[in-house]
């Protein structure tokens, strides 16, 4: 925007439309395959309109990612340090998984970034999401150091349940090609197979 002054109702609307064209394009294309013209072209709008709003192609991206990094790690925070450890972290893979779900353009577009070296959010990477990972790797080692889990590596869980999750949204083609399944009937299966797998991994063995 030129200003910050307050923006309008059709302001607010452009600006959405904007980034929800822009995720499509982007989720599809990679930031390098994708354009202005096909984003305003997606939008609705003219090329000079989405620059008022937006100053370039990566501004638009940046915003996208910003927010989606965010929204990301909204459950990993959600974890409960009172609550029971594996219903925490089953729950939590639950939550991981709706997300690739129901978003499967935003994990892609992440995974792009992350594949290209994360060039736009390699601070945030280094900085806030490793000390909040830090910290949940922490309380998970606290858990196991009481012996409410099952002695495992709490940063390759983290990073196990984020591969597991959102593979089924980053090799939708891949699942699809092999599994051949009946509109979304495999991620049913996908979630209850995870569960198992969690809940089994996680349980520390009897004495």
């Amino acid at each position: 925007m030129p200003d910050d002054r307050p923006q309008t109702r059709i302001q607010k609307r452009n600006r959405e439309t904007i980034l929800e064209a822009a995720l499509e394009v982007f989720s599809s294309e990679g930031f390098r395959g994708a354009t202005l013209d096909q984003i305003a072209s997606a939008a609705g709008l003219s090329k000079p309109n989405v620059l008022y709003y937006f100053a370039s192609k990566e501004a638009i991206y940046t915003e996208l990612l910003s927010t989606l990094l965010d929204t990301w790690l909204d459950p990993l925070r959600a974890l409960d340090p009172n609550g029971e450890p594996i219903a925490e972290l089953v729950a939590y893979m639950r939550r991981k998984f709706e997300m690739s779900r129901q978003f499967p353009r935003e994990s892609r577009l992440f995974a792009n970034e992350i594949v290209q070296g994360a060039p736009r959010i390699l601070d945030e990477i280094n900085g806030p999401l490793k000390a909040l990972v830090d910290e949940v790797a922490g309380l998970i080692q606290t858990w196991i150091s009481a012996g409410r889990l099952a002695p495992i590596d709490p940063h390759h869980l983290i990073f196990s349940i984020w591969a597991t999750t959102q593979h089924y949204a980053d090799f939708d083609v891949q699942v699809r090609g092999i599994l051949l399944p009946e509109g979304d009937s495999h991620l049913d299966t996908a979630e209850d197979f995870l569960v198992t797998l969690y809940t089994r991994t996680l349980t520390p063995k009897a004495d």
